[in-house]
């Protein structure tokens, strides 16, 4: 049987009901690689095309995993690989909520910063920019747009962490470094 983006479709339309289907619970056959991909700034891709229906990229995003390095799909009866350039969501705004930050991503996702949904950042070894990512859910993380890191940047603090000060951000009674701190003692 040839996998396609509409056969997995109607898989997943089959396999969700309410909430996220337990894709962790399930095991199908590998089926394979199908061309989708997911740009850096959250664009589904079919074929090399944009996929233009939100619904269906919302209804497979809900069946996304990430197994070891590799992001797939996956219904009761099928799995199947596809490309994730850098994060599969994009974190689009935050809400400060009293001691908490409440992120939504670009697929209508939320997370509150915190022991179960820390925030994390890379730098680019050539050119020290920062990239922020949010954990959204098992293993799935969201890329903090720009807008919305400037932002966090705004309400940051300077704190000591392990032994040493860091400029950062604090939810959920959780202190998230961001870099070293240049602030003076």
């Amino acid at each position: 049987m040839k996998i396609s983006a509409e056969s997995l479709a109607e898989s997943a339309r089959a396999a969700t009901s309410r909430g996220l289907p337990p894709v962790h619970d399930w095991n199908p056959p590998d089926c394979g690689d199908l061309d989708i991909r997911i740009a850096r700034d959250g664009t589904w891709f079919y074929l090399g095309t944009p996929i233009g229906r939100p619904k269906l990229v919302r209804l497979f995003s809900t069946i996304l995993r990430k197994d070891g390095d590799r992001y797939v799909l996956v219904t009761p009866v099928e799995k199947v690989g596809i490309t994730v350039d850098d994060a599969p969501f994009v974190a689009v705004d935050f809400e400060k909520e009293g001691e908490t930050l409440r992120f939504v991503t670009n697929l209508g996702d939320e997370a509150v910063a915190g022991p179960s949904h820390p925030i994390r950042v890379e730098r680019d070894p050539e050119t020290g920019e920062p990239s922020p990512y949010i954990l959204i859910r098992d293993r799935l993380e969201a890329l903090i747009d720009r807008k919305s890191f400037y932002r966090l940047v705004e309400i940051g603090e300077h704190a000591q962490y392990q032994g040493e000060r860091w400029f950062g951000l604090r939810s959920a009674d959780v202190f998230f470094p961001i870099i070293p701190s240049a602030e003076l003692p």
